[in-house]
């Protein structure tokens, strides 16, 4: 058993099962007492909490979400860092990943495609607004609800646009079939890496399959960089044109000619949406110029690449030619990765040596060169910068281009990165004394009144961003206190037949209170028909006066139920034997030992379903024998009707084999 599910974090979060594994966390199932909600809980594996750049990378997905809000984006609530154990608690979220709803569909319909194509930007467009660029868009990363709402999630690679403007390399760093030409080059990224692999999602989410595909991820990342892919009309005849091109313009490989901003590409799918007929005059363009390497920028170490086959000899005269150059082509490589990646340390005359740049760099990179180590003493001083990623170096007080003696010491500032912090708990303070704590926090504050039911007058009801919330230093706290009650009536609304969520924001609009039971939905049980996750009955009724804050209570149908009766066999000589339902494949329901001699009929009590028909097969089974198929019936749930649609010979079986049991036991 995993060693955090029934375990209770900081005497709060109470683990309740695993919800998901990646790489580097474990994401839990937990109920957050405190808030009296369930939430997610994603947690470093204890193997990564001595790596650096996994706790870098943890870190920076709270930083990245804290900074966020927005209902395309899931939300973070708190976060904890200490040394045995350091987590992210995070909205729990009912739904599939966009990649399992692609391989459950195949092919999307254009019209979902479009829908979920909007949500997705709208959300990244906010991330970039932020100065964020997520750099690992993929539908794994995409959280499709039961109501078609999407949520973008692992901000684990975020990168602050403002640092890495600063930054000279990179690794590449995403999935490899998703990831832009200029990350699989191990080029500086923006908000135009994103818009690529938006592109890549449209592409599989209209055809069904990806633009590239090969046996190696490093296959893939070289097509990335060199082919052109399949027309999407091409692969899915029925997708418009205009939707074709929009797709194409977001993968453009050179980044100029591609999206620039979310923004421009919302407006055309906007556009494209209110006519499906609509062109654009874009066409793919294919730069024919040779592909720039970076050969160090690309981790070929974390890809997985299948074994090579063994290769039959050559001739020994062909080798010669092929081994030479092999040879020059290596020196050319070796020249050229020297001048690009070794630091270059300017000589000098006698024991002067000049003062290399170290702003944009990352911390380890300075401390792993041994030139550098060999001609000089590093002290290390960390602090929040909000242009600056974690771990990059933001200032030096060895100014570029001075000139020192060798083994002089340079104090290196390092970024902590933008520097968070939680929301103070202020509920329930009166205004004074939470404004005087959020301002000795570092907060500035905006006070407004709203009317409270529970909470007195003058009293804090709530702070936005919540309280225990993460969010910047410096950031605005908005304090509600109450004003006290002010009692104005207003009409129930009507609910009935209305999607739960429709019926939840209606209630809130008028200033009302929902409060949700689930029921099962059955002929002459009160309720109004009504599909499963609908409102089938309100309290108080749609039209009653009633007061602003008060509580209207709605009736969903989490399914139906009706009482199923059924005819016993006449032509069985078994005194008792049992009877079930089957629904594809899986037993439902089974009576109690019957006395066939009394009985010709039987009711199953209280059967439910998801659906508000269905086919059941009924079987019946003897005390030592399986169970046999009897008949074939059909369930109208909304009117508790079965009725017989086919039979079988099988139960019959049971008289002959109860037969040949009786006389071995007789013998």
């Amino acid at each position: 058993m995993d060693k955090f599910v029934g375990k209770r974090l900081d005497g709060r979060y109470e683990i309740k099962e695993i919800i998901g594994v990646g790489g580097m966390a474990v994401v839990y199932k937990a109920y957050d007492n405190q808030e009296n909600r369930i939430v997610a809980v994603k947690i470093l594996k204890e193997e990564f909490i001595s790596n650096e750049e996994f706790v870098r990378r943890f870190k920076n997905e709270s930083k990245a979400i804290a900074m966020l809000s927005h209902p395309n984006i899931v939300k973070v609530f708190d976060v904890s860092f200490g040394d045995l154990i350091q987590y992210i608690v995070m909205e729990y979220i009912e739904g599939i990943t966009l990649k399992e709803y692609i391989e459950r569909e195949g092919s999307l319909r254009w019209k979902d495609a479009v829908h979920f194509t909007i949500q997705i930007l709208k959300g990244l467009q906010h991330a970039h607004d932020k100065g964020i660029v997520h750099r690992d868009v993929k539908p794994q990363n995409i959280m499709v609800l039961p109501d078609g709402t999407i949520k973008v999630t692992d901000f684990g690679i975020a990168r602050f646009a403002r640092s890495e403007q600063r930054t000279i390399t990179d690794k590449a760093i995403g999935s490899v079939h998703y990831i832009s030409p200029e990350q699989a080059r191990g080029e500086r990224t923006d908000e135009k890496t994103d818009i690529y692999s938006v592109g890549v999602m449209l592409y599989e989410m209209l055809t069904g399959q990806l633009p590239f595909q090969a046996e190696s991820a490093v296959s893939v990342a070289i097509m990335q960089l060199q082919r052109d892919p399949q027309l999407p009309t091409e692969i899915n005849g029925s997708i418009p044109l205009g939707l074709e091109q929009i797709t194409m313009h977001a993968m453009q490989k050179n980044p100029e000619r591609r999206y620039q901003s979310a923004s421009e590409m919302l407006c055309d799918l906007g556009a494209f949406r209110k006519d499906p007929s609509l062109t654009f005059d874009y066409s793919y363009f294919v730069d024919d110029s040779p592909t720039k390497f970076a050969p160090a920028a690309f981790d070929y170490d974390s890809v997985q690449v299948p074994e090579r086959e063994e290769e039959e000899p050559k001739e020994k005269n062909n080798m010669i030619p092929i081994l030479a150059g092999i040879a020059v082509t290596l020196v050319i490589a070796i020249v050229i990765l020297a001048a690009i990646f070794v630091p270059k340390l300017l000589s000098s005359t006698g024991s002067e040596l000049t003062c290399p740049k170290f702003v944009g760099q990352k911390l380890e990179d300075v401390t792993s060169n041994d030139e550098y180590k060999a001609n000089f003493k590093f002290e290390e001083k960390w602090e929040s910068n909000a242009d600056y990623a974690y771990g990059y170096i933001y200032e030096q007080s060895k100014a570029e281009g001075q000139k020192l003696k060798k083994g002089a010491t340079i104090t290196l500032f390092i970024s902590k990165g933008q520097s968070t912090t939680k929301v103070p708990d202020v509920y329930g303070k009166t205004e004074s004394a939470g404004v005087s704590e959020l301002k000795a926090a570092g907060f500035t504050t905006v006070v407004t009144e709203m009317p409270s039911e529970d909470v007195e007058k003058g009293l804090i009801i709530k702070t936005s961003p919540q309280r225990t919330e993460v969010v910047e230093e410096n950031a605005k706290i908005t304090i509600y206190v109450s004003s006290g009650k002010t009692i104005q009536n207003v009409n129930a609304p009507s609910l009935t037949t209305m999607k739960q969520a429709d019926a939840e924001k209606l209630l809130k609009d008028k200033k009302l209170i929902a409060e949700v039971e689930e029921v099962n939905y059955s002929k002459g049980s009160g309720y109004e028909y009504a599909p499963v996750g609908y409102v089938i009955k309100q309290e108080p009724a749609s039209g009653s006066s009633i007061a602003e804050g008060s509580t209207v209570k709605i009736y969903v149908n989490k399914g139906f139920s009706a009482n199923i009766t059924v005819n016993l066999p006449n032509d069985l000589s078994l005194e008792q034997y049992y009877v079930s339902l089957w629904a594809d494949g899986v037993a439902v329901a089974e009576s109690k030992m019957l006395d066939a001699t009394q009985l010709s009929k039987y009711t199953f009590e209280n059967v439910t379903s998801k659906r508000d028909s269905g086919t059941y097969t009924v079987k019946i089974r003897s005390a030592s024998s399986n169970a046999l198929d009897y008949q074939v019936i059909t369930v109208d749930f909304k009117e508790g009707a079965a009725k017989r649609v086919g039979s079988y010979d099988d139960y019959k079986k049971l008289d002959a084999d109860t037969s040949s049991s009786d006389n071995e036991d007789l013998n």
